[in-house]
């Protein structure tokens, strides 16, 4: 290299400008790192709020059976029956069939096909509300069936005097869960958390009130008017959301009313699997209540299985919500054809669930020795629900992963791995 050549490469590095290093700038981040906190991100904005909208659900049960207690033991023991017998027979049931929405509506939304999403709501409210006919009919006759079932008959009684004045719930509750997932599948969750905390501070109120006027009755009546508080507050913000300028008007786009009889055979083909996963999970700790009437002293075991089940519906309200909040990241991935993203996102929230339901069984364990003590003064009662927290502990490590695989293949539309894998555990 010539002494030219030297000078004209000593001058190129000086006229370079010169880039000062920042020395608390943070590292680059491995792109499976990056990948993991984008989706937990994309995950929070849809699982908290459903966390707590959940947990002010349940809550409300607590609640209820708190209230249940105040009235005697035989009242806790035919309450806490006929609540399971309500959830087995009614609840489990339109919240299964309206699990279809999820698949439907959450790849409608990733596709942007807004007629699919608006005619799927007004078919699924109108399954749910045809069939609570034939369940109506089961409950009203719950007093033959708990003693055919070798129940009590002093709880069987006072049992369908509680779930007679609950019949209103069956309507309400099939506007509600429609109402619930046609949002939740467009990501749309803080409103039905507002709406849940507004309806659950209406819930003690409402129940101190009926419940010294109309004693059981009166706590029954409170459950169904504190929904109903929530589907008149939810049908206002989706006629709002839909006629709202911001999103283009999306009401005239119409679908609502443009079902076709294959429209049909997709919906029913998908809620006889959702509701069957549904049912079986729900069915596992309600069927333990009715056996335990079976039991020399049942008031007394029903007592502590009502309790126990409580804690345990605030454990379940996150798995639900977890669960909700996978099937929707899934099911709008695919409908946006990207199948890549909506792997990751199954497998993040299994992660999730390992460690949710790990921290879920150490809290019931710390709480076993103080929370029967919350329901119940009796000190058989409040033996009985330390040994059985304990139990339910371990079983609750097992449960969050299962009910997130539950979610995965309900955001697929492939519903029945779900059942499959419920009957094999």
């Amino acid at each position: 290299m010539s002494l030219g050549e030297d000078d004209q490469t000593i001058t190129d590095k000086v006229n370079q400008p010169h880039v000062l290093s920042h020395p608390s700038s943070p590292p680059p981040q491995h792109p499976v790192v990056k990948m993991v906190l984008a989706e937990l991100r994309a995950q929070r904005g849809i699982a908290l709020p459903l966390v707590a909208m959940n947990l002010s659900w349940f809550a409300k049960t607590t609640i209820t059976t708190a209230f249940l207690s105040r009235l005697g033991e035989l009242n806790l023991a035919a309450g806490a029956l006929g609540l399971s017998f309500t959830n087995v027979t009614g609840l489990s049931v339109l919240n299964g069939l309206c699990g279809a929405m999820e698949p439907l509506c959450g790849q409608a939304h990733g596709a942007k096909n807004i007629k699919l999403l608006h005619k799927t709501h007004p078919m699924t409210t109108l399954l749910l509300l045809m069939v609570t006919i034939p369940i109506s009919f089961l409950w009203l006759n719950i007093d033959k069936i708990l003693i055919l079932l070798g129940q009590q008959q002093e709880i069987a009684i006072v049992a369908k005097s509680y779930v007679s004045y609950l019949l209103p719930n069956l309507v309400v509750t099939s506007l509600l869960c429609p109402l619930r997932a046609y949002l939740s599948s467009q990501c749309i969750t803080l409103p039905t958390l507002f709406c849940s905390a507004i309806s659950l501070a209406f819930h003690v109120p409402v129940n101190i009130l009926l419940s010294k006027v109309m004693g059981l009755r009166g706590v029954a009546m409170a459950v169904w008017i504190t929904d109903l508080v929530v589907v008149i507050l939810l049908a206002t913000y989706v006629w709002i959301l839909e006629c709202s300028k911001r999103n283009g008007s999306r009401w005239k786009e119409g679908g609502w009313w443009d079902q076709n009889i294959i429209d049909w055979i997709v919906l029913l083909k998908l809620c006889g699997s959702c509701c069957l996963n549904t049912c079986l999970e729900w069915w596992c700790y309600e069927i333990l209540v009715l056996l335990a009437g079976h039991l020399s002293s049942a008031k007394q075991s029903l007592g502590v299985l009502a309790i126990v089940l409580n804690f345990d519906y605030l454990l379940y309200s996150v798995m639900l919500s977890l669960g909700t909040s996978v099937s929707t990241r899934v099911s709008n991935e695919l409908g946006a054809n990207q199948p890549g993203q909506a792997y990751r996102s199954a497998c993040v929230s299994m992660a999730i669930a390992i460690i949710t339901g790990s921290i879920g069984s150490l809290v019931m364990v710390a709480a076993r020795g103080t929370w029967g003590a919350v329901f119940s003064h009796d000190a058989s009662i409040i033996k009985g629900v330390k040994k059985m927290m304990l139990l339910m502990a371990f079983v609750e490590v097992f449960n969050f992963p299962l009910n997130i695989c539950g979610g995965i293949v309900r955001g697929t539309a492939r519903p029945w791995l779900g059942m499959a894998l419920d009957w094999c555990c």
